[in-house]
């Protein structure tokens, strides 16, 4: 059943979907949050990144190219990565370059310092 979903089999889908494009993904979400750009620019890298997961699965594996549930699973999937990492580095960054104005909230997330309203 997952073959006529994903276009490949699980260990195939895991090792090349998850694990091997999982860190391409993870780490065009880093540099796009280190780069300050703004979040729409994650949909066209996981685009790509979702084509090059769809031709590397059916160059070494032999799984389906044209395969639009498969392109969709794998691309949302890659996109899903680049957001979590884009948002973790993005927090992170806010915090550690601007420590007077921002403070850590959650993993996420950052708040503004209430020292820095107060003039204190």
């Amino acid at each position: 059943m997952t073959d006529s979903i994903l276009g490949t089999s699980l260990p195939v889908f895991i090792a090349i979907t998850l694990i091997f494009m999982g860190g391409c993904a993870l780490m065009t979400g880093r540099a796009t949050a280190r780069n300050w750009r703004p979040l729409w620019h994650l949909l066209p890298y996981a685009l790509l990144l979702g084509a090059g997961d769809r031709f590397i699965i059916y160059a070494l594996f032999g799984g389906e190219l044209t395969l639009v549930s498969g392109y969709l699973i794998d691309t949302a999937l890659l996109f899903i990565i680049a957001l979590a990492a884009y948002r973790l580095t993005l927090a992170r960054q806010m915090v550690r370059q601007y420590p007077w104005l921002h403070a850590p909230k959650g993993l996420w997330s950052w708040q503004e310092r209430t020292e820095a309203k107060d003039g204190n």
